[in-house]
């Protein structure tokens, strides 16, 4: 019965809260000699009343923080936010390029097909534990850019 729970969590939706619903969680995969991935969903609060995901934890990472890419000055930096706010009745998607959940100090190769633990918790003091499949997702910063002369 217990490697049965697993696989219904990574049903199509990953799992769904009293009010809050949980799709396409996944982690990047990469190389055993990386320290850092990122897990990336999209979140849908269907309560009446704002959410916010307040923090994240992972088996695989000495520290997991919620972060965002934004264009300054033409160009895209990363920062940690203190939260990702999940507004009442709306769609929040957590993508490269964008809002995400930073792995940080992984303790173990993240590869193609396996799953890791991740639990998020919430402004409401409510927390969800996930089994996300660890997939390929191109980084936004590793596309090619052509300069012009």
């Amino acid at each position: 019965m217990k490697f049965l729970f697993p696989a219904l969590l990574m049903s199509a939706s990953l799992t769904q809260a009293a009010d809050l619903t949980i799709n396409d969680a996944m982690a990047r995969a990469v190389p055993p000699t990386a320290k850092i991935s990122a897990a990336f969903m999209t979140l849908i609060n269907n309560a009446n009343t704002d959410l916010a995901v307040v923090s994240a934890e992972s088996s695989v990472a000495e520290a997991v923080e919620l972060h965002n890419n934004t264009m300054t000055d033409g160009k895209m930096k990363m920062r940690q936010v203190n939260q990702i706010d999940l507004p009442a009745k709306q769609t929040t998607e957590l993508k490269p390029g964008g809002l995400h959940v930073m792995l940080i100090g992984l303790n173990k190769a993240l590869v193609e097909g396996e799953t890791i633990d991740l639990t998020l918790n919430f402004s409401d003091g409510s927390s969800e534990a996930l089994e996300i499949p660890i997939q390929p997702i191109e980084p936004m910063m590793q596309k090619k850019h052509e300069h012009k002369h």
